[in-house]
């Protein structure tokens, strides 16, 4: 499966609004304010916010949790492994999240109704959902389109996106549709994902590559793929379609893969197809993400690392399993802020262009595409001058 998931929960804390200095993307500020203060109240802050940027905390505070509430989690005395007997685990404070609302959200939704649009923002039940799609005085609201419609044909065991064995023909005005939607949203980076199709010949990877066409002409874009079932003309297609990064999730270690994932989707296979992807097109940024929390051990997450690594993979991250609903697995672990620190800093060590760990983070997460967009945009200016 090509997609993330998460679980969206009520908060005490207040909303948290992500600035990004215009003199570069490194430094990264919050604000934190009620959400019923008044736009001149917001405006007014203006002097206060600069000051935020410029000695505030950094990217990777944010990611790692620290800054959600100011409080330090180190004092958290909950449980966080579960043990045999336990139902479930209560969520850690550094996990809640939200719930989205605001007129930013509320147009987005509408905006890809009309048009037909998916997310996997919305069918994978996404954590930051609030935050991407509310945007901000500073910030553009954005989405994570999801192609080839709403419905799987895996039934990978941590997603909460529909299943079905023959899902609905594909829209063939989806390409040009998604291009008018993300043209409205006037981004210049964007992440598109889909649902697996084995049910089609080419398991639509036409239909992907034709989007990527569309988008490429104003565009950096990303694609968050399906593996194709390890077909190779498949992957040709898409990564020559144009596309900037080629993303496939490996999703989690080579010991959990059987339980956690579709018996289709096989580990030696994803670590073939991103391989694959960069032989054919050695300058374009590849990237994967694995999740914590669904009983790996840190060797078995450090062995998954270095596989990456040894496939040519540029970028990973990591971020917390969230059960999405009763039906799928349970949470074994809640992995702390500081220990996603601790992998960020082993993902630094064995030599990732980017690497982006903590318990919110997701692939397809907007705060991390300023990060990978100045890698693509540093690469081509290196091509251009040699």
């Amino acid at each position: 499966m090509a997609i993330r998931h998460g679980h969206v929960l009520l908060s005490r804390y207040n909303i948290i609004v992500t600035l990004i200095k215009s003199s570069g993307i490194k430094n990264l500020g919050t604000l934190q304010y009620s959400s019923v203060a008044s736009t001149n109240n917001v405006k007014s802050n203006t002097s206060k916010i600069k000051e935020r940027l410029e000695n505030g905390p950094d990217f990777a505070d944010f990611v790692q949790g620290k800054v959600s509430s100011g409080e330090n989690w180190k004092d958290y005395d909950g449980k966080l492994v579960r043990e045999k007997g336990d139902k479930r685990l209560r969520l850690p404070p550094w996990l809640k999240t939200e719930i989205p609302v605001g007129k930013n959200f509320a147009k987005l939704k509408e905006n890809l109704r009309g048009l037909n649009l998916h997310t996997v923002c919305e069918e994978a039940r996404c954590p930051n959902i609030g935050e991407c799609w509310g945007g901000g005085p500073d910030a553009t609201a954005t989405a994570t389109i999801m192609l080839m419609g709403d419905t799987c044909t895996r039934g990978c065991r941590f997603c909460s996106v529909k299943t079905s064995k023959a899902p609905p023909p594909l829209d063939p005005n989806e390409p040009v549709n998604t291009a008018i939607a993300i043209a409205a949203w006037g981004l210049d980076y964007v992440v598109l994902t889909s649902v697996d199709r084995d049910d089609l010949p080419d398991q639509g990877s036409n239909h992907l590559s034709q989007t990527v066409i569309e988008l490429k002409k104003k565009l950096l874009v990303e694609c968050l793929t399906p593996d194709f079932r390890g077909d190779h003309d498949c992957v040709e297609r898409i990564v020559k379609s144009g596309l900037d990064v080629f993303a496939h999730n490996i999703e989690t270690v080579e010991e959990l893969t059987w339980l956690v994932r579709d018996p289709r989707a096989k580990y030696r296979q994803s670590m073939d197809v991103l391989r694959h992807a960069k032989q054919v097109r050695p300058d374009v940024v590849t990237k994967s993400s694995i999740m914590l929390g669904l009983g790996e051990t840190d060797d078995q997450v450090r062995k998954t690392m270095e596989d990456l690594r040894a496939a040519n993979v540029d970028c990973v991250t990591l971020g917390q399993y969230m059960q999405p609903t009763k039906r799928h697995l349970k949470v074994t672990e809640y992995v702390t802020p500081e220990k996603f620190s601790q992998w960020e800093e082993i993902g630094k060590e064995l030599g990732f262009l980017y690497t982006a760990s903590g318990p919110l983070v997701r692939s397809s997460y907007k705060a991390g595409e300023f990060f990978i967009k100045n890698i693509v945009q540093n690469a081509k200016k290196t091509s251009l001058s040699t």
